[in-house]
C-alpha cells in the first residue's frame, strides 16, 4: 500500500546514526559524537529576545506564504551586500529550512525524467530529494581533491539536464568551489540551458583566506538561472528554528509559492523575527565561532594525519573532514574482519566509544566523516579514544 515514490527512497543515513546514538547514550553508553551535523553552539542571545519579544507582542498568526516583508528586504540587502547580487522581494521566499527549500524549487522546475546532476561526495538528502520529484538523479565524480571537475559535468548532460545541484562549502568534503570552476558551470548552464541549484548555506565558514562565491552573482544571465538556497541553521546555530530562503527568478518564486502555499501555509512567525534579528543584529558570536571552528578543524586534521593509516585533505570550509580508512580493509576487530568504512564506523564506535558517519552514505566509500562541531575538550578526548582504537586493529 505504500507509494512506488517512497519506497525509492533511502532513509537518511545521517539521521538513522544520530538516532543510534541517542538510544545507545539512553541505554547509559558515554558516547563523542562526530557525526552531527550542527552547531554545538547555542542560538545568540539577541535572536532569542528578538523572539520572546514578539511572542509577547502577539506575533503568533499566520503570516505569509512568501514569508513576512521585513525579513525578505532583509535577506535581499545580505545578498546585495555580502554576496554581490542583487534580488527584489518578490524574487525572494521563505521556507521551513533549506532542505525543505531545496526540495520546494526541485517540485517546481523538475518534471518527471528531468535529470539533475550532483556532484559527488554529496549530501545524503540529494539524490533521494530529486527521487520525490520524480526526477533522475545522475551521481558525477568530483575530482580526487573533492574540487569540481568541469569536464565531468559536461560529459554527463544531456537533453533531459534540468539542473545541476552544488553545495560549496561542500558537506562532507569541506571543499570550497573556487571562482573558475564555478563560472565554467555557469557558462556551461547559459550553453545548455540548465538551473544551477546552489545550496550556501555553510557560507560562512571558510578557511585559510578561501572565498565563498555565489553563481548568482556572475551576470544577470547567470542569476536568471541560479536558484540560491541558504538559511539561518548554521550560520546562527538556529537549527531547530527552522528557517531557510529560496532567492530565484520570478518565475520560480512564483512556482515555489503555489507549492508552499499547499504544503507549509507559512513559516513559523517567530523563527521569522528571530531571523530578521539574526541578519540585522550584531555578528560577533558567527566571528567567534567561525574562529572556534578553524582552531578545531586544524586541531582534528592534525590528529588524524597523525595516526597511522589515516589520511585526511584539508578542509577549506564548512565543518567537516573526509578521513580515508581504506588502510584498515582486512585487519581484524575482535574476530571480525573490516571490510568497509561502514564496519569501521560500527567498529570506532563500539570499540573508542566515538559516532562518526560512514563515507558510503555520501557517495565516498572507503571514507568516514567527522564533525568537529563538538568542543575541543570532546574533540581531543575522542581523538584519544580513537588512537586507542586503532592501536587493537591486527
Amino acid at each position: 500500500m505504500i507509494s512506488e515514490r517512497v519506497q525509492r527512497i533511502r532513509p537518511s543515513k545521517t539521521v538513522e546514526i544520530t538516532s543510534r546514538v541517542a538510544e545507545l547514550k539512553q541505554q547509559g553508553r558515554s558516547l563523542i559524537g562526530f557525526n552531527v551535523g550542527e552547531p554545538d553552539f547555542s542560538t545568540p542571545e539577541h535572536i532569542c529576545r528578538a523572539a520572546e519579544e514578539a511572542m509577547r507582542q502577539g506575533f503568533t498568526k499566520y503570516t505569509p506564504v512568501t514569508g513576512i516583508l521585513e525579513l525578505r528586504r532583509a535577506i535581499a540587502e545580505k545578498l546585495e551586500r555580502e554576496n554581490r547580487v542583487r534580488y527584489s522581494v518578490d524574487e525572494i521566499t521563505i521556507g521551513a529550512g533549506a532542505k525543505q527549500c531545496i526540495l520546494a524549487a526541485l517540485l517546481a522546475v523538475c518534471n518527471p525524467g528531468d535529470e539533475v546532476l550532483i556532484p559527488y561526495p554529496c549530501w545524503v538528502s540529494y539524490p533521494e530529494l530529486v527521487k520525490l520529484t520524480d526526477g533522475e538523479p545522475v551521481m558525477v565524480p568530483c575530482r580526487e581533491d573533492f574540487s569540481l571537475d568541469i569536464a565531468a559535468v559536461r560529459k554527463a548532460v544531456t537533453k533531459r539536464t534540468k539542473a545541476v545541484m552544488i553545495n560549496t562549502p561542500n558537506n562532507p568534503t569541506g571543499a570550497v568551489y573556487d571562482r573558475q570552476s564555478l563560472e565554467d558551470l555557469a557558462s556551461l548552464a547559459v550553453e545548455h540551458d540548465f538551473y544551477i541549484i546552489s545550496d550556501e548555506v555553510y557560507e560562512k565558514f571558510v578557511y585559510g583566506g578561501r572565498e565563498h562565491v555565489s553563481p548568482a552573482s556572475f551576470s544577470e544571465e547567470v542569476k536568471k538561472l541560479t536558484i540560491l538556497i541558504n538559511g539561518m541553521s548554521k550560520t546562527y546555530a538556529m537549527t531547530g528554528w527552522r528557517i531557510g530562503y529560496i532567492a530565484a527568478d520570478r518565475e520560480v518564486i512564483k512556482a515555489v509559492n503555489v507549492l508552499q502555499g499547499q504544503m507549509l501555509s507559512c513559516v513559523q512567525s517567530l523563527s521569522q523575527k528571530a531571523a530578521v534579528a539574526a541578519l540585522a543584529g550584531t555578528q560577533e558570536p558567527l566571528e567567534n565561532m567561525i574562529r572556534e571552528f578553524e582552531s578545531r578543524r586544524n586541531y582534528m586534521r592534525e590528529r588524524l594525519n597523525q595516526m597511522p593509516g589515516i589520511s585526511c585533505m584539508d578542509a577549506m570550509g564548512a565543518f567537516y573532514l573526509l578521513a580515508d580508512v581504506r588502510s584498515f580493509y582486512g585487519r581484524n576487530a575482535g574476530g571480525a574482519v573490516i571490510e568497509d568504512d561502514g564496519q569501521m564506523a560500527k567498529y570506532l564506535l563500539e570499540e573508542a566509544g566515538i559516532a562518526v558517519v560512514p563515507g558510503n552514505a555520501f557517495f565516498a566509500p572507503g571514507y568516514l566523516r567527522f564533525s568537529y562541531s563538538n568542543s575541543m575538550e570532546q574533540i581531543e578526548k575522542g581523538m584519544d579514544q580513537m588512537e586507542q582504537a586503532l592501536k587493537k586493529l591486527s
